[in-house]
């Protein structure tokens, strides 16, 4: 299976008395994930089945990766994509869609890179990706405990670079 982690683009500011989990992409946080996944749709990715935490600013980053990229079943909401879930909550929901050809995960930091340390079997090993990024890994196995094989990563300020030249 390809996985793709995505990290949802810049958000709101938080502010007081508004929940963090009603917070939206800001229209530079949807300009900066456009690059992101247009460098990524000419690199060919192609998810089957894009999975999202249920907050708006994962919610809106799937669907724009559903939409840029071409996935053609719609965007699922999950749980354990919350920003407080595991590591393992998310290889549980992962196994669960096996046979998907190409999975995208839409959710937050630290969950997902936390989440990729664990599938790379390193957990010590810090994994950081910041707003908007895109990471892409290989599964090939589904036993208890994960083995991922990293491919590559891709920024916001990367895809912006690109653009450039």
């Amino acid at each position: 299976m390809e996985l793709y982690l995505l990290r949802h683009g810049i958000a709101e500011a938080r502010l007081p008395g508004r929940p963090d989990e009603k917070r939206e992409l800001t229209p530079k946080g949807r300009e900066r994930l456009r690059l992101v996944l247009d460098v990524a749709r000419n690199a060919e990715v192609g998810p089957s089945l894009i999975l999202s935490s249920p907050y708006p600013r994962a919610a809106q980053t799937a669907e724009m990766a559903a939409r840029i990229l071409n996935c053609k079943q719609p965007v699922a909401l999950t749980d354990a994509l919350l920003p407080g879930a595991s590591p393992e909550a998310v290889w549980h929901e992962i196994r669960a869609h096996r046979t998907e050809k190409a999975l995208l995960l839409a959710g937050h930091e630290p969950l997902l890179g936390r989440t990729a340390s664990f599938l790379l079997g390193a957990a010590s090993v810090q994994v950081e990706l910041k707003k908007g990024a895109l990471l892409a890994l290989d599964i090939d196995r589904f036993d208890a405990q994960p083995r991922a094989r990293l491919r590559w990563l891709l920024t916001a300020k990367l895809a912006a670079a690109g653009q450039r030249r």
